[in-house]
């Protein structure tokens, strides 16, 4: 069976200003999923999930199903404020959704083999797809899960700093931690987190997540149970988002699963910021010169 692939495309983009997630950054206006789903559909995976919000269904379809027919399976959950569903009774307000992990619930419908998590707005390129698709058809189990880590060095932004999650991984290969570092950013010839107005150096070759994890549908009743929690202990928390990480922690903790950081040497990039878009589209035109994709994707 092969390997499904779940994008989260439900987020707000704060920072960026628009719906990052359907901007046009190829030749002929194709979004950065667009690129996601052909190395994907290159690499090996059979289906493709997008976690959006209701209200955006008929946009998503009309950009991806003509392109996607007949190329891969598609189907489409929503990520909204209804949180009865997931067993939780109370009342509690909030203005945003929950954040990364409780949109991969919204999947738990769709999904019944290996599958893996990536966001709209992230290049990842191919290796790390041809590497997640021969984890989830040769290795993954309900206790193996795993990672795809990024050199920190090759996803940082110019144009302000950004959250990376900095892993610590031990002499196998195997997740021992994983640290939300906010404020990630180059200074000079180096690479600084800073915390407290104190900065703390990183090795430019420090492995970090940006949201690429491999799982089987095993994860999906464990996040919910997590979940309940948070929700009730963060009821008067209305800013606090229930994020992958935290599952990762919980499940390496708990020795209930080890997570594999698979490396790989891919430029990631990506559009935090509206000043990013030029640098997206220029690494895109250059990707495009060296043969990686072709001029029109689908054609």
């Amino acid at each position: 069976m092969k390997p499904t692939l779940l994008i989260l495309a439900a987020g707000m983009a704060s920072r960026y200003g628009s719906m990052k997630q359907i901007d046009g950054f190829g030749p002929n206006n194709e979004t950065i999923i667009d690129y996601s789903i052909y190395d994907a559909i290159k690499a090996g995976f059979g289906k493709v999930v997008f976690i959006i919000k209701e209200e955006y269904l008929e946009d998503f379809k009309a950009i991806f199903e003509p392109k996607l027919k007949g190329k891969i399976e598609t189907a489409y959950v929503f990520q909204n404020f209804d949180i009865k569903q997931f067993g939780v009774d109370i009342e509690i307000e909030r203005a945003k959704p929950w954040g990364t992990a409780h949109a991969i619930l919204s999947g738990r419908t769709a999904i019944n083999e290996p599958f893996c998590v990536i966001n709209a707005d992230d290049f990842y390129g191919l290796d790390a797809y041809q590497k997640m698709v021969k984890f989830l058809t040769t290795e993954v189990s309900d206790s193996n899960y795993s990672m795809i880590g990024y050199e920190i060095g090759k996803t940082l932004s110019d144009y302000g700093s950004v959250s990376r999650g900095v892993c610590k991984v031990d002499e196998n290969g195997i997740l021992e931690d994983i640290n939300e570092r906010t404020k990630v950013l180059r200074e000079g010839d180096t690479i600084v987190f800073e915390e407290d107005d104190k900065q703390y150096p990183l090795a430019v070759d420090t492995r970090v997540s940006m949201n690429f994890w491999g799982f089987t549908p095993a994860v999906f009743q464990i996040t919910e149970e997590l979940f309940r929690d948070f929700a009730v202990q963060n009821k008067e928390n209305p800013k606090a988002e229930f994020f992958i990480p935290l599952v990762a922690e919980y499940l390496v903790k708990s020795r209930k699963a080890d997570f594999k950081v698979v490396p790989t040497d891919s430029q990631w990039f990506g559009v935090t910021y509206k000043e990013d878009k030029p640098i997206v589209k220029a690494s895109i035109d250059q990707l495009i010169k060296d043969g990686a994709y072709p001029d029109s994707l689908w054609n």
